[in-house]
C-alpha cells in the first residue's frame, strides 16, 4: 500500500463520539482535521452546528451518527433525527440498522429502516453510511445486512459502532467488499489504530475509515 500522508487522510472520518466530549473537544478535532485535511468530521448529532461552522470554506464533511450506538430506535425517530442533523449541516450520516430484526430474520423491516433514512439523507443532499455492527453478526448475516444496506439505497456499508464488543476486521471488511461490489462504499471503523493497520482495511477494501486516532495514525506516513 503507496499512499502519502495526504491520500490516507482523506479516507479518514476524525472521529469524537464519546458522552462527555466538550465544547473545546470538539474544536480541537476540527483543527485537527483541517491540519490534516482529512475527509470528515464525525460526532453526535448535537454538536453538528458547531462542526459545521469550525469546517465552513473547507472541503471537509460533517458527519453526524444517527440512532447511535443501539440502532434499536423507531425509524420514524431515525428518520426525523436524519432530517434535523442535515437541516443543522451534515453532509454525511452514519446510521446504525435495527440489528434484532436483521438477526430475527426480518429483512422487510430492516431494508424499510435503512431507506427511509436513506430518503431523509439524499433529501438534503447528504450521503448514508449504514453501520451493521460485525462483531453481533454471523458471517451469513454480514452478507445479509450488507445486501440490505445496498436495497435500502445507502451509500456506504460501515463495519462497527465502536462501542459493541469490537471494532473493524479484514476479514469483515474483505466479505463486505465482496458482497457489496466494487462501485459500493465500505467504511472500517473501530480499533483501528496505526498505519498498518489502516492501510490493511484499505487493501481489504475499504474506502473510508473511521478512527479517533488520526493524528497518531497519520504522524506514521510520509509526506
Amino acid at each position: 500500500m503507496n499512499l502519502n500522508r495526504a491520500q490516507l487522510a482523506k479516507y479518514m472520518d476524525h472521529t469524537l463520539l464519546k458522552a462527555d466530549a466538550t465544547a473545546k473537544q470538539i474544536d480541537r478535532i476540527c483543527q485537527e482535521a483541517k491540519d490534516l485535511n482529512t475527509a470528515s468530521v464525525c460526532v453526535n448529532g448535537y454538536w453538528v452546528p458547531r462542526v459545521a461552522a469550525n469546517l465552513a470554506g473547507t472541503d471537509i464533511a460533517t458527519c453526524a451518527v444517527i440512532g447511535f450506538p443501539l440502532g434499536a430506535m423507531s425509524t420514524a425517530a431515525k428518520a426525523a433525527e436524519t432530517a434535523d442533523v442535515v437541516a443543522a449541516g451534515a453532509t454525511e450520516v452514519d446510521m446504525v440498522i435495527n440489528i434484532g430484526a436483521l438477526k430475527a430474520g426480518n429483512d422487510d423491516a430492516v431494508r424499510a429502516d435503512i431507506a427511509a433514512v436513506a430518503e431523509a439523507a439524499h433529501a438534503g443532499g447528504a450521503l448514508l453510511k449504514v453501520i451493521i455492527e460485525c462483531c453481533l453478526l454471523t458471517d451469513e448475516e454480514k452478507v445479509r445486512a450488507s445486501r440490505l444496506t445496498v436495497e435500502g439505497g445507502a451509500d456506504f456499508v460501515k463495519t462497527s459502532t465502536g462501542f459493541s464488543t469490537h471494532g473493524a476486521t479484514v476479514e469483515d471488511v474483505r466479505l463486505m467488499r465482496e458482497t457489496v461490489g466494487p462501485d459500493f462504499g465500505v467504511k472500517a471503523a473501530g480499533g483501528i489504530h496505526s498505519a498498518e493497520e489502516a492501510f490493511a482495511m484499505i487493501e481489504a477494501g475499504a474506502n473510508r475509515l473511521g478512527v479517533s486516532a488520526s493524528v497518531a495514525i497519520l504522524s506514521e506516513v510520509a509526506e
